[in-house]
């Protein structure tokens, strides 16, 4: 079974030098950006240059196209699609389950994975979420709902990110990843925020750096202190079935029996 991503690592479209590195970085997945990193009088550079790099089978690597209302989202997908080195599409600005079901209607099946950033698509997260067998995942885009809504303060957008978190999981998705957390020299920060997110129920973060990569990894992996205990769990659940109480006072079930066994799983991805 493929582990499950924890780092996925934006890059510009129009840099392919940038590109090319980021493929050996060491990033889960590499989704290459043709929206926010781009300036407009660059995106057919972009898209061209995208759509060379990933002429060939490549593992791991996603693109992020034009949202769907802006005059380049056609060429993107008509572009980017078809092409073997694409894994996966990710859709920014969804607001709507149409926008979802449009997309995999021309994208050869491709994983889609759509991007929450303003109050409309989290109000429809679920509804999203569900919308297509090709979603493989939700995820928020915080620094434009923040503007969308005005937030100041960063716990102003924990409901925002728990609704993305629940919606996920109710349509039988991945839990989400974060979204970046834009100071790449600010790891103590970013090792902070990772386990508030993973608190939270996120599993995994986008980044923006390399830098980044091995303290996202670090945050979302289980501890030791976490896999022993797991181990306790799914082995006092091998020896007896139902609910029971360990010889610590712990009492547990089948769900907690499950989420051991989540955490074995995360923990064998190493």
């Amino acid at each position: 079974m493929t582990p499950h991503p924890l780092t996925w690592l934006y890059v510009p479209g129009d840099r392919p030098q940038v590109v090319a590195k980021a493929l050996a970085a060491g990033a889960d997945v590499v989704v290459v950006d043709l929206e926010d990193a781009v300036a407009p009088d660059r995106k057919a550079y972009a898209r061209a240059a995208t759509a060379e790099l990933l002429s060939e089978p490549r593992l791991n690597v996603h693109v992020r196209v034009n949202a769907l209302d802006t005059p380049w989202a056609a060429d993107d997908l008509r572009t980017l699609a078809p092409l073997p080195g694409v894994s996966g599409l990710r859709l920014p600005k969804v607001t709507s389950a149409e926008d979802v079901v449009a997309v995999a209607e021309k994208a050869r099946e491709l994983p889609l994975y759509a991007l929450l950033e303003t109050a409309l698509g989290i109000e429809r997260a679920f509804s999203i979420a569900a919308a297509h067998d090709s979603v493989h995942g939700i995820a928020l885009g915080e620094a434009d709902l923040r503007a969308d809504l005005g937030v100041r303060d960063d716990t102003g957008l924990d409901w925002s990110r728990s609704r993305v978190i629940v919606a996920a999981r109710a349509a039988g998705l991945a839990p989400p990843p974060q979204s970046v957390h834009p100071d790449i020299r600010d790891l103590e920060g970013l090792a902070a925020s990772c386990a508030h997110g993973r608190a939270l129920g996120f599993l995994g973060r986008a980044a923006i750096h390399p830098r980044q990569l091995p303290v996202i990894e670090s945050a979302f992996l289980p501890t030791d202190e976490e896999i022993e205990q797991a181990e306790t769990i799914v082995k006092a659940a091998m020896q007896e079935e139902g609910a029971q109480a360990l010889p610590d006072g712990r009492f547990i079930d089948a769900a907690v029996v499950a989420a051991a066994q989540r955490t074995l799983t995360l923990a064998r991805r190493t």
